[in-house]
């Protein structure tokens, strides 16, 4: 970790605490996952306890504790999805990727997780990878589209 970079992420911001959720924000964007260090470092130059950091960090799905592979896979489990398949949908990723929901693999090329519903259910079943949307899901297009991020 580039303590570096950590501390130009800080800087652009006023140095208080209400600053807390941007920050954490773009050091999640640029590192993938709020390390431990980068974490000890906002806690120090924005004077904020660190037990309020973590509990911020549990509290929103969208922070990271561990290193997330470089593409983020998200496959709908929502009732729309759900009745149209999402089940074999998650596991081709899985066969695919080699992990489960809440994983990342070894070589940070993939994480895996599941959500209650993207807002496209029309499209179901629905697989997002990096934020692009995948509808129309099967098990052989899934394969296909993965494919497309090694």
């Amino acid at each position: 970790m580039d303590n570096g970079k950590i501390e130009r992420i800080i800087d652009k911001y006023p140095q208080d605490p209400g600053s807390l959720i941007q920050v954490l924000i773009d050091i999640q964007t640029e590192l993938r996952w709020l390390p431990k260090k980068a974490l000890n470092l906002v806690s120090k130059k924005l004077d904020v306890p660190m037990n309020r950091i973590q509990h911020i960090i549990t509290f929103y799905k969208a922070f990271s504790a561990v290193p997330k592979g470089c593409h983020e896979v998200h496959v709908c489990t929502g009732t729309a999805c759900h009745v149209r398949g999402a089940t074999r949908i998650l596991n081709a990723v899985e066969e695919h990727t080699g992990i489960g929901p809440g994983e990342t693999d070894e070589d940070l090329k993939f994480s895996l997780d599941t959500v209650s519903c993207v807002g496209c259910c029309a499209l179901g079943p629905v697989v997002v990878i990096d934020g692009e949307y995948h509808g129309n899901m099967g098990s052989a297009k899934t394969e296909e589209v993965l494919k497309t991020y090694e």
